[in-house]
Formats: C-alpha cells, sequence, structure tokens
C-alpha cells in the first residue's frame, strides 16, 4: 500500500473494506479514499523548523508604534496591506505566494514539550511516542522513485515511533556533500563490496526464516534501503556540486542556503517530505542582534527558493512551512532578549494550494495573544493532511494493538485554500 510495511488497519476499517469489497471496491481504493472528499493540493513538503522558539513580533508580525515592537521596523511587501520584518527584504518581494497565521494559540511554554506538540500535533505523555508530522506523510503517501521520502537536513527529525523503521528521516548532516556511508570505504573495490552485501543477505535470509523479530525487520529495510540508495543514479540530487556559482550566490553559501537547494533539488526528484532544521531563536539575550544575523542568512535563502519553486511550477505541488516551537514575549527584558511565549505566535505557508497574500488571524495591539480566529497546534497539522489527502482522523495501531489517530483532533484551517 505505501512505503511503511508494518501498518496495521484498525479491526473497524477492515469491516468496512470487507463491506466495500463486496461492492467492488478494492481495499487499497477504500483505505486511499477514506476521509477523503477532495483532490489533493500538494504532493511534497518542505518543512522549515526554527528550533528555539522564533519571536514573532520581529518577523510575521510587528507592532509597528507600540512598546513591544522593538528595534524593527516592519516593511511592505508584494502583498497588498500586509507587512512583515525589515529582517526579509527579499523574502517580502514573494508574499504574494504566502499566508501568514498570526494567530496560533499554543499550550506549551517548555522547548521538549512545545517541540513535540508542534512536529507530532501531540501533547507529550510519558507512555507512548508518537510519530513526526513527517513520518506521517511517508506512511500515508506512495514513495516515488529510489531517494528515501523523507529527508531530515541539518538536524535530526522526529522518530517515527510505532509508523515504523522505513518511515524514518534520512539524515543529512551537511548539504550538499557526499554522504561516507553511501560509498565503499577506502580499499573496498565495487566487486569486493558487492559480493560482501550478498553474503550479508544471505546470512540475514537464512537466519531471518528462524525469527519474527521486528528489531531484524527494521535492520533489513535499512540496509536495503542504503543499497538501493548508493546505486541509484537519483543519489545526485543530494549534491551541489554540479551548480553554478551563481546560484550560491542567490541563495547564500552557508549550510541554511545549501540546505535550500538540497531540498528544492529533492522535492523536485519526488522527495514527499523534507525538513529544514536551524537552531539559535532562543533569544533570551541580545534578540535584535540575533535576529539580524538570521535574517541575513535566511532571507535570500527563502527568496531564492520561493522564486524558483514557482518560476518551475513546483510551488504548485509542494507546500512549504515554517514553524517553531513558540514565540517570544512581546515584553523585552532587561538583557535585550525576550523570552519563552506560547501565548500566540506566527508561521507561514505557501504553494501546495494555499492563497498567498493574505493573513489568516491577529494577536492584538501588543502581540501577547490571539485577537480573532485562533488557531491550535492541531489544525496546523490537520491544514497540512487537508492539502496532502490524507484523513487526519484515520486510526493506525500501535505494536501493543492501541489505536491512535494520525493527528490529535483539529480542523484544517480552510481560509487558506482560498
Amino acid at each position: 500500500m505505501n512505503g511503511c510495511h508494518d501498518y496495521h488497519v484498525t479491526r473497524r476499517a477492515m469491516m468496512g473494506a470487507s463491506a466495500a469489497t463486496l461492492m467492488g471496491f478494492s481495499i487499497r481504493d477504500l483505505l486511499a479514499a477514506k476521509g477523503r472528499d477532495h483532490t489533493p493540493t500538494a504532493e511534497n513538503v518542505i518543512l522549515f523548523w526554527n528550533g528555539g522558539g522564533m519571536t514573532h513580533l520581529d518577523t510575521w508580525d510587528p507592532k509597528p508604534g507600540r512598546p513591544t515592537q522593538g528595534e524593527f521596523e516592519p516593511i511592505a511587501t508584494s502583498a497588498s496591506g500586509v507587512q512583515i520584518s525589515e529582517i526579509f527584504p527579499e523574502f517580502a518581494k514573494q508574499m504574494h505566494n504566502v499566508a501568514l497565521i498570526r494567530s496560533i494559540a499554543g499550550t506549551q511554554g517548555a522547548h521538549g514539550r512545545a517541540t513535540y506538540q508542534l512536529q507530532t500535533s501531540y501533547n507529550q505523555t510519558p507512555n507512548v511516542i508518537h510519530p513526526g508530522f513527517g513520518s506521517v506523510v511517508v506512511h500515508e503517501k506512495d514513495a516515488v522513485g529510489d531517494l528515501p521520502a523523507y529527508v531530515s537536513i541539518s538536524g535530526q527529525a522526529p522518530r517515527s515511533s510505532y509508523l515504523g523503521q522505513s518511515c524514518s528521516a534520512y539524515f543529512v548532516g551537511s548539504p550538499g556533500d557526499e554522504d561516507p556511508y553511501l560509498a565503499f570505504p577506502e580499499g573496498i573495490t565495487q566487486a569486493r563490496g558487492n559480493k560482501r552485501l550478498e553474503t550479508l543477505a544471505k546470512f540475514n535470509g537464512r537466519f531471518g526464516g528462524k525469527t519474527t523479530s521486528r528489531e531484524l525487520d527494521a535492520t533489513k529495510t535499512s540496509v536495503n534501503d542504503a543499497v538501493r540508495l548508493m546505486r541509484s543514479p537519483a543519489l545526485k540530487a543530494f549534491e551541489l556540486d554540479h551548480l553554478p556559482l551563481s546560484q550560491f550566490e542567490r541563495y547564500g553559501d552557508t549550510p541554511f542556503g545549501r540546505g535550500c537547494l538540497v531540498a528544492k533539488q529533492l522535492v523536485e526528484t519526488g522527495v514527499r517530505f523534507v525538513q529544514v532544521n536551524r537552531g539559535g531563536f532562543d533569544t533570551h539575550r541580545d534578540n535584535f542582534e540575533a535576529m539580524r544575523n538570521h535574517g541575513e542568512v535566511m532571507d535570500p535563502a527563502l527568496a531564492s527558493l520561493m522564486q524558483d519553486l514557482d518560476e518551475s511550477g513546483q510551488l504548485k505541488k509542494t507546500l512549504v512551512v515554517m514553524l517553531s516551537e513558540f514565540g517570544r514575549t512581546p515584553k523585552i527584558n532587561k538583557d535585550g532578549g525576550r523570552d519563552h511565549y506560547p501565548g500566540v505566535f506566527s508561521c507561514f505557508m505557501a504553494g501546495g494550494g494555499i492563497k498567498g497574500g493574505q493573513v489568516i488571524g491577529s494577536s492584538d495591539e501588543d502581540g501577547y495573544k490571539p485577537k480573532d480566529r485562533p488557531v491550535q497546534v492541531p489544525d496546523l497539522h490537520a491544514t497540512l493532511c487537508h492539502a496532502l489527502g490524507i484523513d487526519p482522523a484515520k486510526e493506525v495501531m500501535t505494536p501493543l494493538q492501541r489505536p491512535m489517530k494520525l493527528v490529535d483532533g483539529g480542523k484544517p484551517v480552510m481560509e487558506l485554500f482560498g
């Protein structure tokens, strides 16, 4: 059905499937259509995860003339009436393709718990680990080609948990560099390396016939995926040495700029979910200097990525999202910083069916709480599911036979789709 072979349907879903089969529908068709009454608007996702809690007031929700404004002025954008922080002058030119949500009502003020909720839709509990949204996507959507369906750049992604090893992210530590683990060690020829892999496959085959270990299945999945990838011509999507110098000048020859370039190539090759990670947003001190530095790095890369995806037509089917675990306090502290603040914060979405040039919701005049159209964290996940044609209420079984929904409630923010 999809790339994750340890999927279990619920008894209720199987009963429904049996009934549908009697009416001439296959189980696969029923499960694919369950909960979906529209054509998906997105095929791929690029998620920018900004670790540390990015300030909403100094990015997407400026408060000019208010005591909470800080050092940055708002600037006009290509979207009529929409202003963002001056630290994003190039990205402002792409705002006609971008929708802002300024009324996310968070509940978690600690990094770990907030990160967990923003990346899984669930609150953290001691007895179960929920999969990240990237794992949900590759569980529900067929893989395309030889590349991993889920790639995490410059940082680790959430665990796939009960969705299984084949729904885990492939980690890229230094975007654009060759992965040393996808080549035989120095001194091992291609023929000799292939012989070793054949021997390993025979050994695992004999041993596998004597056990039903899930751990062994996961190991075999990892090895098989790695071998297929190292032999695939599509592996070049991870490389950047073929690009002209002008591309690095546009995006910025930084880990973030190179990560954006790799992300673009990956979705063009069919990778379902790419997560680009950037830290350093926990600005308890010197918030404004830190955000200026972030803007210098992120602005050209984001603007160039949006422009290139738009001009190539890829943006129509690629959902681009930027999230962080919470915002920062409207009040500036004695160290020139802003502290953790989940009460209200912002994000952006673009492409993949999103109607750009609009703002959903608002915070109050000083950025302390939602003023109108509050959006809950699970609403964000339900929105992504809607774009991808995934039923957020669909249940999967954990290894302990506990049914878990893909998303912990929530309703899609339908205004985003115009």
